[in-house]
């Protein structure tokens, strides 16, 4: 079992990938570095704190990338940013089999923030013009960080999300919710209030996320290729009639959920007869109750 909360961007790319079969775009020896926290005198990473490339999964060939939690927190940057954009783009140009993006961000560096911002709007245009070519687009998220900010719309932008119970998902995180609410709001040093409110399993209850699966890359990779297979036969169409069924969705869950304070309640409102067993049970376990109740979510 290799973990991949304790991997790094790297080790997580090659192994949930076809052994070999990676080759990774603007390598840390090509240097392309942040310019702005240069000019700032901050650190910077020859990859710019993101590994993109290509590669296979099972046989089918694929873009990838993988953001380094351990630079930065995975914050996106300009040329993080345009590093995805372009692994995008060349997905559709050349009609790759799916991308896959390993997110673990904190949201945008508040070194470099109108640029990353704008890169982050760009990273979600690039995305949706690949979904619209029919390239699946799967996000996995189960890094330390977390995934937040932008790169959390990110995520919700692809096919589908892939999540192990010690990733977390959300636009704010904790910590920035508490500093604009106050700690009544969200206690962000309530770490296990932190995680069933934005850890994978919340998520995959709410119809958030697709799978939840253990912290380990080889179920990553399963999960990544069952997603991709099913995904290859009938990807959802993204009409605007969509959007507009999501948009209703999300409606309808503020009004049945909006009251809650503690996910616990929620889980509760879904059917779950001890909803405080949840956080105990591992990912299978997890699953197989999850699914008896998670229409629950949508009603």
């Amino acid at each position: 079992m290799s973990s991949y909360l304790e991997a790094s961007a790297r080790e997580r790319i090659r192994m949930l990938l076809d052994a070999g079969s990676f080759t990774e775009y603007l390598p840390p020896a090509a240097r392309f570095t942040s310019p702005h926290l240069g000019q700032l005198d901050a650190p910077v990473a020859f990859d710019d704190g993101v590994v993109i490339g290509s590669g296979s999964l099972q046989g089918r060939r694929v873009m990838a990338a993988a953001q380094e939690g351990g630079f930065m927190g995975g914050a996106v940057g300009e040329v993080h940013g345009a590093k995805l954009v372009g692994l995008l783009k060349r997905a559709a140009a050349e009609r790759a089999d799916a991308v896959v993006l390993l997110l673990e961000t904190g949201g945008v560096r508040l070194h470099e923030a109108n640029a990353g911002l704008i890169a982050v709007s760009e990273v979600m245009r690039a995305l949706l013009d690949v979904r619209e070519a029919g390239i699946p687009v799967l996000a996995l998220i189960g890094g330390a960080n977390g995934c937040f900010g932008g790169m959390g719309i990110v995520a919700r932008c692809a096919n589908a999300v892939i999540m192990s119970e010690e990733g977390r998902l959300a636009m704010s995180g904790p910590e920035v919710i508490e500093t604009a609410g106050g700690v009544e709001e969200f206690d962000s040093r309530d770490r296990a209030l932190v995680w069933r409110t934005t850890g994978g399993k919340h998520r995959y209850l709410l119809g958030d996320c697709d799978a939840v699966v253990p912290d380990d890359i080889g179920a990553f990779r399963s999960a990544a290729t069952e997603a991709i297979d099913r995904l290859s036969r009938q990807a959802p169409a993204l009409t605007l009639e969509e959007l507009e069924a999501e948009q209703r969705m999300l409606e309808q869950r503020l009004a049945v959920f909006g009251g809650r304070s503690e996910p616990m309640q929620i889980w509760s409102d879904l059917g779950i007869v001890q909803p405080e067993q949840v956080p105990m049970l591992d990912a299978q376990a997890f699953t197989d109750l999850a699914d008896r109740h998670r229409t629950g979510a949508q009603t």
